[in-house]
């Protein structure tokens, strides 16, 4: 090592373990950025730091022409928890027999640096290359997601910097390195339902309101049937009721109130403004007298099929031979954001085990990454 940065800019393992020891739970940066700038200013990276409230953010690029690619990620994590139930430090970046351990390991600092590996053997190979390569990288995407990628896309915008297409690099793959490119994401919204009524003896019911019955009328016609059957890029949406409460701890009192929470994932069928208009009929209806807070974090969305995902299938059909599926499920990232300003598609790292105790990455498969990215940046910038 010399100082953060790796005695070889081809592999991605020292830079990987520099960014897992710095411990950026977020919304803290732990050093992880000031190490991304050691190893991307000797490339000729253009670094910018930009700060929102609590949340440190770098922008970097090097070339001014296009066609420009980006690559996003994120370099803070969640939690670890119980930090004693670790077999190691979840900081400390132990390799034990060919795996990388530590938090960030899989998501996504591994992938962070098999990026920065696979473009430092680019730019050996193609000094004088077309285009221009930026990297997005936040602090914020575990986190509300409020202060990260998304402001960054407005300074970008804001400044000329608006890529024509983004890798975001989340670890999307499933069975092997390549198997899957995530397209597009469901949206997802929760929503949180208060069902009032009025007070009374059980053993008298007919001088009550019983907002518990309501609620359960409320919750059994949305569920009792199916959103839609799904779309050609996206399953089925659904509708899943995450949570009940009463509080109420006398068995022959009828409660005043009644809640309920709700989850809902929807496909390019739906809008969220759309879905929040079919729970307000619905409570009106069977509850009229209610109170509704809808949360939305994030629209559907569909990069299609064209230039810049048949670039990427490309790249993995010379890297692994395999011929990636085109999917759209899982939760939400930070390409929610980024489609609305270029097609925007996801490919990293198998996801065996983010966000799990003794998190971790084969070496091996950094490497094999590393070298996955060198040739999706080839085939974006040809």
């Amino acid at each position: 090592m010399r100082g953060n940065l790796p005695e070889e800019p081809n592999d991605p393992i020292p830079l990987a373990q520099a960014l897992i020891r710095c411990r950026s739970v977020t919304p803290a940066d732990g050093g992880a950025l000031a190490t991304m700038e050691a190893a991307l200013a000797p490339l000729g990276f253009t670094c910018t730091r930009l700060k929102y409230g609590e949340v440190d953010n770098l922008f970097a690029r090097r070339g001014t022409g296009g066609p420009h690619l980006c690559y996003a990620g994120h370099t803070d994590v969640v939690p670890p928890g119980d930090e004693a139930a670790w077999a190691d430090d979840p900081f400390a970046a132990v390799i034990r027999d060919g795996v990388l351990y530590g938090r960030g390991a899989c998501d996504m600092k591994g992938g962070i640096a098999a990026f920065v590996a696979g473009l430092a053997d680019f730019l050996a190979a193609n000094p004088d290359h077309p285009g221009s390569i930026s990297l997005l990288i936040t602090g914020d995407e575990e986190g509300p997601s409020v202060d990260g990628t998304r402001r960054v896309l407005e300074w970008m915008a804001e400044n000329g910097h608006t890529p024509d297409m983004c890798v975001v690099g989340e670890p999307t793959s499933k069975m092997q390195l390549g198997d899957t490119i995530k397209v597009g994401r469901r949206g997802s919204m929760n929503a949180w339902i208060t069902v009032k009524g009025r007070q009374g003896h059980s053993a008298y019911p007919h001088l009550a309101d019983n907002p518990v019955h309501r609620l359960i009328r409320v919750l059994n016609a949305l569920t009792a049937a199916p959103l839609d059957a799904g779309s050609q890029f996206f399953e089925a949406s659904t509708l899943q009721v995450t949570g009940l409460q009463v509080d109420n701890t006398a068995t022959n009192v009828i409660p005043a109130e009644a809640k309920a929470f709700c989850n809902i994932r929807f496909n390019d069928h739906h809008h969220s403004a759309a879905l929040t208009e079919r729970l307000r009929a619905v409570l009106a209806e069977h509850a009229p007298d209610h109170e509704l807070r809808v949360s939305v974090s994030g629209e559907s969305f569909l990069t299609e099929p064209g230039p810049f995902v048949e670039a990427l299938q490309r790249a993995v059909r010379r890297g692994t031979g395999l011929e990636a599926k085109l999917d759209t499920g899982g939760g939400t990232s930070d390409a929610r954001f980024i489609t609305h300003y270029c097609p925007v598609a996801e490919l990293g790292a198998v996801g065996a085990t983010l966000h799990q105790r003794d998190e971790s990455a084969p070496v091996a498969e950094l490497r094999a990454l590393a070298g996955l990215y060198r040739l999706v940046i080839e085939e974006c910038l040809r």
